[in-house]
């Protein structure tokens, strides 16, 4: 019987084990960008705003609102859904007011703006808020809406949410 060895075969002259290679490319064959060719990049890539997003969940759950007040006529449905944007719209406006405010993230950072892992963490921090806001008003949705449409209150928040996808969409798009 001859003994399997535990540690991977590594290729011959190769310094990686092969689950750490992609496709054959040796690691030596990647060159980094120069200052010019980083700036370049950055000049062909779209300025994504996340204001941009909260204008369209906005539009959205307006557009949602009307269309489910002339289909149903019923307002118990349009202010479920309705009810539904808010418990999405309202956390996004908080959360990207939260990211974008000076005061505020010089405070959570503290007085080094060269903190490695602030902006990560300001992130996380306005995402778990994000979060629990969103699962709060949705929690009380039985309690502030009269006569609540469940189905409404899904619409208007799937609706909602779909307006991160469409922001990216519309984002990456090149100008004509």
């Amino acid at each position: 019987m001859s003994e399997q060895s535990s540690s991977p075969r590594v290729p011959q002259g190769s310094t990686q084990p092969p689950e750490f290679q992609e496709d054959g490319v040796e690691p030596d064959d990647f060159k980094p960008m120069t200052r010019e060719e980083a700036l370049q990049w950055r000049a062909r890539q779209p300025e994504q705003s996340a204001w941009r997003v909260v204008g369209w969940q906005m539009m959205l759950a307006l557009a949602v609102t009307l269309v489910a007040a002339v289909l149903t006529r019923q307002a118990a449905v349009v202010w479920s859904v309705a009810y539904g944007a808010l418990c999405i719209l309202l956390p996004t406006v908080l959360m990207v007011y939260g990211l974008s405010s000076r005061a505020l993230s010089r405070w959570l950072r503290g007085s080094d703006p060269a903190r490695p892992g602030a902006a990560l963490a300001g992130v996380f921090f306005w995402e778990g808020i994000k979060i629990l806001f969103a699962v709060t008003l949705m929690g009380l949705a039985p309690f502030l809406i009269a006569d609540l449409n469940w189905l409404g209150l899904l619409a208007g928040l799937v609706v909602v949410l779909k307006a991160y996808w469409l922001a990216f969409w519309l984002g990456r798009r090149k100008p004509a």
